[in-house]
């Protein structure tokens, strides 16, 4: 009762640091008027004088003010966006090491701008983490404007760059990209046997973007470096056979620990099929001569009856490719250890690689750890606040939005069946695209995204499907989820860090309805003029 009456007169813990960054926010204001005079060249050559002021003595918070005020301009003269208030806030929060907790589309990239260009001063380098290498492309170019603008080096890691390449890209003041690649850059540089062969330089400073998922959802999951073992397809493959003969009394399965084991009557049954296509010549299953049938029984078993394709992998292009179970995206180049992949590989009738053994391992958790200075950014992180102290000593603070939120957050709808559900769904969206309404259907795999695509196309419903599938359309289907009545059903992979806009991308549509005119003039006139 007294905390509630304390918070009703002195406001929130979080409602008073908001109201501390007021003092910054003002004076970096009372400035614009002065730089908004100055040219192009004036206004690049602040950078230089940031960095004098820094080897003369000065620390980053005596010049934050200023640095802020600079990148604000930079970014009304190259994108023609100007800094909100809320958003300056953001940045300080992320400039002192902590979360910035920022609604979605209150425009947490522009945000970012600001601290990256601060710290970037020191010469250290400051890295931006994306969830993927698009967002890590888009983001390097379109933000890049403004480091650029101002006198700054950016680089951008991404899946096809050589050592050489990444090397480069890490020395630049500025290096967006994603988790993964920064992972993996930094197990391959442990492996490497001269210093001058390593890519990356010491840690200083890291913005992650969606941290929430990063740090917390897939904090412990390991990135795994390895190298070919003896070559086992043949047995996986005469193993898979086998599994389809078992009964559902012959296993037993535990959907929520992602376990299953085989049961005795189960046991019994396998010796028998394995006896009989000469796998196993004497004693039982468990026997110590025959560990590493019982090994590759296993994981058949576990490929069979826990892994679902279109689900927890699709098949393409000859290979299995594991979907990540947070962002719903294809997870290329990676694979499953101690030998589920292969049993994947097995079952799916496609090429059976050659088993791995780790060479080098570290998880998101411990990689970003070493970062002396570490902040992020996300639309929902004071629901794992209390994580984020314990494991990373991070505060998080909840950012105000720039106008009052309009949106109606109605109470969820429960349907006794799964038709029910759909003719609802489906009712719905016919209503909304009456009123001309966008509309984003969102499901939990891409199995169910599909099941819901054919019940619109049942229905005569155009839209589009966003999932792992149609991955490289995803750049055009979101740009162009906002225009008036289109249907987009996405998997939780949509809009990563990427902005649906009310109305449509207006520059991507006539990029791509332009793109058959072979005149130059012509075709980039229209484009232009929406510029």
């Amino acid at each position: 009762m007294f905390g509630a009456l304390a918070r009703r007169l002195f406001g929130s813990a979080n409602d008073r640091y908001v109201k501390s960054l007021g003092p910054i926010v003002s004076a970096v204001n009372e400035l614009e008027p002065e730089l908004e005079k100055m040219s192009d060249d004036d206004l690049r050559a602040r950078t230089e004088r940031f960095k004098q002021q820094l080897v003369d003595g000065l620390e980053l918070d005596d010049i934050l003010i200023d640095a802020f005020a600079t990148v604000r301009e930079a970014a009304k003269r190259t994108l023609g966006q100007r800094h909100f208030d809320v958003q300056l806030m953001g940045g300080v929060v992320l400039h002192r090491g902590m979360i910035a907790e920022m609604k979605t589309g209150e425009g947490k990239t522009l945000v970012a701008t600001l601290p990256v260009y601060l710290n970037a001063l020191t010469g250290n380098g400051v890295h931006v983490v994306t969830v993927n290498d698009y967002l890590a492309r888009r983001d390097a170019e379109w933000m890049g404007q403004i480091y650029r603008f101002l006198g700054l080096t950016v680089g951008c890691i991404v899946h096809e760059l050589d050592d050489a390449q990444r090397k480069e890209a890490y020395l630049c003041d500025v290096t967006y990209g994603t988790n993964n690649e920064l992972g993996f850059d930094y197990l391959r540089d442990n492996m490497k046997f001269r210093l001058e062969d390593m890519v990356h330089r010491p840690f200083h400073y890291a913005i992650v973007d969606e941290v929430d998922s990063i740090l917390i959802d897939e904090a412990r999951t390991p990135l795994i470096i390895s190298g070919p073992t003896e070559d086992n397809s043949e047995l996986y493959m005469r193993v898979d056979r086998l599994i389809p003969a078992l009964e559902d009394g012959d296993y037993e399965k535990d959907e929520k620990q992602r376990t299953v084991v085989l049961t005795e009557s189960g046991v019994e049954k396998i010796e028998a099929m394995l006896r009989r296509v000469g796998l196993m010549a004497t004693g039982s299953l468990y026997d110590i001569h025959n560990v590493g049938l019982v090994h590759h029984v296993n994981q058949a078993l576990r490929a069979h009856k826990l892994f679902a394709r279109d689900t927890d992998y699709i098949v393409r292009d000859d290979k299995v490719v594991i979907i990540d179970e947070f962002t719903g995206r294809m997870m290329e180049g990676r694979r499953y250890s101690e030998g589920l992949h292969q049993a994947l590989e097995a079952k799916e009738s496609v090429t059976v690689q050659n088993e791995n053994q780790t060479l080098a391992s570290i998880t998101f958790q411990n990689y970003f750890r070493l970062y002396p200075k570490l902040a992020g950014m996300t639309g929902t992180a004071m629901t794992e606040s209390q994580e984020f102290s314990d494991i990373y000593k991070l505060e998080v603070i909840e950012i105000p939005t720039n106008e009052p939120c309009i949106r109606d957050d109605t109470d969820d709808e429960v349907y006794r069946t799964t038709r029910e559900k759909y003719d609802a769904i489906v009712e719905h969206v016919l209503e909304c695209q009456k009123r001309e309404q966008p509309m984003l259907v969102g499901t939990v795999s891409i199995e169910k995204s599909e099941a819901l695509s054919a019940v619109f196309k049942k229905h005569k419903i155009p839209h589009n499907v966003l999932n792992a599938r149609y991955h490289e359309q995803e750049a055009y289907i979101i740009a162009q989820a906002g225009r008036p009545g289109t249907v987009t059903i996405a998997t939780n992979m949509a809009g990563r860090g990427t902005d649906i806009q009310l109305g449509g991308n207006v520059e991507m549509r006539f990029k791509t309805e332009l793109a058959p005119i072979t005149d130059a003039a012509e075709r980039d006139a229209p484009a232009a003029c929406v510029r």
